[in-house]
């Protein structure tokens, strides 16, 4: 199941589809065969925003970059190095998804904001294929105040800090929470997670809030 979103605000950003169940979540390698204690791990309440620190309110932003398109992503905490692909919406308007076959690429909604500019950017990526875990396989473990890197093809690096981590059941996928326009730079870094099905695979979404506080 598939939701359109249509965006109000936010530089490039006309309409993107939620990064539901059918575009990352099938649950290819449990479905082929995968022990299922082996499922990905998920973020604990602990990491969810709180009234104190929604979208990182009491941490400084850096100022934000001019645009340019992103080449990698880098989370040390989980061990992800990843290249980046553009990412555009299907002929019914979704967002696509990386080839599922290239397990350690991510992708980028090209048509919106690129990482560093003010505004919501976003990525995404599978969290296993028919051979087993794929590049956001860990993202449910990552924690507040954990680091993410994004090269851009200007040749600068954008350092991003992480506010939350939320899982999202794909029935209750918050988007304007998610992929509303933001005064400042942010990203999110999303890939499927929450209850598993054998039928449908995974049921919700893992979703990594994150904002600018550096670049060199």
């Amino acid at each position: 199941m598939r939701r359109r979103f249509r965006r109000t605000g936010g530089p490039g950003n006309a309409a993107i589809a939620a990064v539901t169940v059918c575009a990352l979540c099938a649950g290819m390698w449990l479905l082929h065969g995968g022990i299922r204690t082996q499922a990905p791990p998920q973020p604990s309440a602990a990491q969810a925003h709180t009234g104190n620190d929604d979208r990182g309110a009491d941490r400084a932003s850096a100022p934000a970059l001019p645009p340019s398109p992103p080449d990698r992503i880098r989370i040390p905490a989980i061990g992800v190095d990843a290249p980046l692909t553009g990412l555009g919406l299907t002929k019914t308007g979704r967002l696509d998804a990386p080839p599922p076959d290239r397990k350690n690429l991510a992708g980028w909604y090209e048509a919106g904001t690129t990482p560093g500019e003010t505004g919501t950017a976003i990525v995404a990526g599978h969290v296993d294929n028919a051979e087993g875990p794929a590049v956001f396989y860990s993202l449910g473990a990552l924690r507040k105040g954990a680091t993410v890197e994004v090269d851009r093809r200007d040749g600068g690096v954008a350092v991003f800090t992480v506010d939350a981590v939320e899982v999202y059941d794909a029935q209750a996928f918050p988007d304007e929470k998610v992929y509303g326009a933001a005064p400042r730079p942010e990203l999110r870094v999303i890939t499927c997670g929450g209850g598993y099905s054998r039928t449908t695979g995974y049921q919700g979404n893992v979703v990594v809030y994150a904002h600018l506080t550096g670049s060199r």
